[in-house]
């Protein structure tokens, strides 16, 4: 059975940081690409970043482009999304999600290539 278990979430003021991690569990880690999605009260889930088997693939979303850093480590099965200089628009319950069996340099930002989520970790930024 796979398990994605996020953790690193909370609050924190405008301009400060959190590191958010997922512990991967069940399948082989180094096997999927990984994600990072979030999505705030009363809209639609949104791609934040997602990186690639071998970790040299990389891809954020333009809203967070400079501030986020997505990283993995698969000797430890996780994979992290560094957050800086958050903005109270950044606000919402983030999810990792694992998708297996893809070319090792490949990722995707489509949610429905996803195999499997974590049950999310709220980030709440206050102004």
């Amino acid at each position: 059975q796979v398990q994605l278990v996020e953790a690193g979430g909370g609050l924190v003021q405008a301009g400060g940081s959190l590191r958010l991690s997922c512990a991967v569990s069940g399948r082989t880690f180094s096997s999927s690409a990984m994600g990072w999605f979030r999505q705030a009260q009363g809209k639609t889930r949104e791609f934040v970043a997602a990186i690639s088997r071998s970790g040299d693939s990389i891809l954020y979303a333009d809203s967070v482009k400079g501030r986020f850093t997505i990283s993995r480590d698969n000797a430890k099965n996780t994979v992290f999304l560094q957050m800086n200089s958050l903005k109270r628009e950044d606000t919402a319950v983030y999810y990792c999600a694992a998708d297996f069996g893809v070319p090792y340099y490949s990722y995707t930002q489509s949610s429905g290539s996803y195999d499997y989520w974590g049950q999310g970790t709220q980030v709440t930024v206050s102004s």
